[in-house]
């Protein structure tokens, strides 16, 4: 796999920043990563003899485990940290960490925190690349990029089309970088959910605001739904999960509101019964196993893009 654009930057801790070439560059890196991926023999050397860490200060499954096979699909070597269960609990910083790591000398660090502009810090404090897999309810790049990816070779474009991103809004890191990233190619997003979640601050960002799912919805061609984050919640927010789904969970009424080809997503974990009906998820509209498959090619996309600036000596 092999950019027609360079990508130049050496981190990637955001989609805020990125100029429209250089997202669809990753993106058309991901699609060649994809047919990889489908081969018997999935394994490149792209990243042969490079040292991957993974430190997560808090738990995924989903992402963690992704960039573990992303790289070493590329031939790296791979290490993951679980943070919270080790150094971080006998009272160590993320500095501290840091310091640590950028003794051992590895060439790229996939940080997961809890904080706000923890991979930025980060990457002001080692020597190698950063890319940032989640920091607080602040930007997750690659899961907004596995997004449109799906987005794009289910629909052929993104230019155009109306999103409609649905639920907790308020404490979403997925939320914000889809909305950074789906504005600059062209999409019209729109946000729904209850006014404590998605307050109509958030027009801020340029997108139309709706605290009612039938207006929300009207004429959306992808509806992408996001969990009540209620470990992120100060206070009750959100009203019973039985009240919240009558209202904002995404069922097949609701469904109907949308374009007649609308198809639906969600980062995951989900919650049946919450946000979303499990009819829905499970039906032939649903994009979600696919968003799946996606993740772990953008994030080869993304690995093998940095590598392009590690030294070779």
């Amino acid at each position: 796999m092999q950019a027609d654009v360079i990508f130049p930057y050496r981190h990637l801790l955001g989609i805020e920043g990125l100029k429209r070439p250089h997202i669809e560059a990753l993106l058309d890196m991901a699609e060649q990563a994809v047919e990889v991926s489908r081969q018997v023999e999935k394994k490149r050397s792209n990243l042969r003899g490079r040292t991957q860490i993974n430190l997560f200060y808090e738990p995924s499954t989903r992402t963690q485990a992704s960039f573990e096979i992303a790289g070493k699909r590329l031939g790296a070597d791979v290490m993951n940290m679980s943070v919270a269960r080790s150094s971080e609990s006998k009272g160590e910083t993320l500095l501290d960490t840091a310091m640590t790591l950028n003794a051992m000398r590895p060439d790229i660090i996939v940080v997961r925190h809890a904080q706000a502009g923890a991979a930025h810090l980060l990457a002001r404090k080692v020597d190698c690349s950063v890319v940032n897999a989640g920091d607080g309810a602040h930007e997750h790049p690659t899961q907004a990029l596995l997004d449109a990816l799906t987005i794009r070779r289910n629909k052929g474009r993104i230019e155009g089309l109306n999103v409609a991103i649905c639920g907790d809004i308020l404490h979403s890191r997925v939320a914000r970088s889809n909305i950074i990233l789906l504005s600059a190619l062209g999409a019209r997003v729109r946000v729904v959910g209850p006014s404590t979640l998605a307050p109509d601050s958030l027009s801020r960002l340029g997108v139309e605001v709706h605290h009612d799912m039938k207006r929300g919805l009207a004429g959306a061609d992808i509806i992408m739904m996001l969990r009540l984050q209620k470990e992120r919640m100060a206070g009750a927010l959100a009203p019973s999960a039985r009240e919240y789904f009558h209202f904002f969970g995404l069922d097949e009424e609701k469904l109907a509101y949308a374009a007649p080809e609308a198809l639906v997503m969600h980062p995951g974990p989900m919650n049946r019964g919450v946000e979303i009906d499990s009819g829905v998820a499970d039906s032939a509209r649903s994009l979600i196993r696919e968003q799946v498959e996606m993740g772990v090619a953008v994030r080869m996309a993304v690995l093998e893009a940095l590598a392009q600036h590690l030294p070779n000596v």
